[in-house]
């Protein structure tokens, strides 16, 4: 065996193939950050300017989606919430990702004391639903999109150390991994070069599939008032700002609610297309 062992061009990851539900997922994805990117170009109104005058006025030529109780444009403020979405899809899944792949990294590895204390940290944040944790901790700091980064990082992790720690369980027996320790290699080395790269892929997978959980996790503290706070453009504060006047203004809830929908569609077809991969590599 070489003694470059496995590098990251061999891993599986690399050889993955795009699959038809990816596809349509990056099209989903690339048309919403599109959209976030130009939302100054293609809002025709501010989203925060109120007009008393067009107060819950309907869907028409001046204002495609309506307006709000307030005389808002909800087509400017869909636009504009795309933006808070997308980065707290981005924002609320990465901090978990990094701080729980290199706490699997270790655990798994090098078991031991660190394995041990892992499990007893990870026995005590599942025995609390994870919804739970995030609103006690978001209601000791205080509402607001900051906060909530905070509270999905601090809760987050420990689903992806798991995972990692399981792929790294499996990896660190394998010859390649066997033949480096052999060979002197570094336990830094080992782990970065070889152990990481190929257990990255599920994570990956997993943290994509994670993105639609963290949209609409922040939808419904936004709903709650524990997330974005007024007068920001965010689709759960608009769902929640049109619930009062959801019978005589129906379009207030219905169009962030379906803006919603297809990104978590963008984000759920794309973590299916990565599962695919994933399935398709371990089949004889």
């Amino acid at each position: 065996m070489s003694n470059q062992g496995l590098t990251v061009s061999d891993t599986p990851l690399s050889r993955a193939r795009i699959t038809p539900s990816m596809v349509v997922a990056i099209a989903i994805l690339c048309a919403w950050l599109a959209v976030a990117i130009a939302a100054p170009l293609l809002a025709p109104y501010d989203p925060d300017a109120v007009d008393i005058m067009n107060m819950l006025a309907p869907p028409g030529a001046d204002h495609w989606f309506g307006t709000d109780q307030v005389g808002r444009d909800v087509f400017s403020r869909v636009l504009f919430a795309a933006r808070v979405d997308l980065f707290l899809c981005v924002i609320g899944v990465l901090p978990p990702l990094v701080i729980g792949t290199t706490v699997g990294l270790a655990s798994g590895y090098f078991g031991g004391l660190v394995d041990t204390l892992f499990m007893r940290v990870y026995d005590l944040f599942v025995a609390f639903p994870f919804f739970v944790l995030v609103l006690a901790i978001v209601g000791v700091l205080g509402p607001g999109l900051v906060n909530f980064v905070i509270a999905l990082a601090l809760v987050g992790w420990v689903s992806y150390a798991r995972l990692v720690r399981a792929e790294v369980l499996t990896i660190r027996e394998s010859e390649y991994v066997q033949a480096a320790q052999c060979l002197g290699y570094r336990p830094g080395v080992i782990v970065l070069r070889h152990v990481l790269p190929n257990a990255i892929g599920p994570v990956i997978a997993y943290a994509v599939s994670d993105a639609v959980l963290v949209m609409l996790a922040g939808a419904s503290f936004g709903f709650l008032g524990m997330g974005a706070q007024p007068p920001t453009a965010e689709w759960g504060v608009m769902i929640a700002d049109g619930q009062a006047f959801v019978q005589q203004a129906w379009w207030i809830c219905l169009f962030p609610g379906l803006a919603a929908v297809s990104l978590g569609l963008g984000f759920a077809f794309l973590g299916d297309g990565l599962g695919q991969m994933q399935r398709r590599q371990v089949t004889p």
